[in-house]
């Protein structure tokens, strides 16, 4: 066991240590907080971003992209043609919409393709 795994397996303990008086807490919500303690939240909702992109804007568009990431909660989606590119950017708006009701204001602000 590394420890990462010690270090977590520990603060779970504590945490059902803290909740065993009643005030039970969910698994998920246990887990929000184990990745807001180590500051990796937002890396683990880009990372789920990123990987639901062929949910939220389709297969067709998905198979015509080569490349996401995101820098500075800036998702950039590099296309593999010029008029696809163009063509998304006309639907851009509705697409940052998604996945912020998806996943939230503060994951990303923008989407630049590229």
């Amino acid at each position: 066991m590394d420890r990462a795994q010690e270090n977590a397996g520990l603060y779970i303990c504590a945490m059902s240590k803290k909740y065993r008086g009643g005030d039970a807490q969910s698994v998920g919500d246990a887990i929000r907080e184990l990745l807001n303690s180590y500051r990796l939240s937002t890396r683990f909702d880009e990372a789920n971003l990123i990987e639901s992109w062929e949910r939220i804007v389709g297969k067709p568009v998905s198979k015509r992209t080569k490349k996401l990431f995101i820098k500075n909660k800036v998702l950039f989606v590099e296309f593999d043609s010029p008029t696809m590119r163009k063509d998304f950017s006309l639907y851009k708006a509705q697409i940052l919409e998604m996945f912020r009701k998806e996943f939230g204001e503060g994951v990303i602000t923008e989407i630049i393709p590229l």
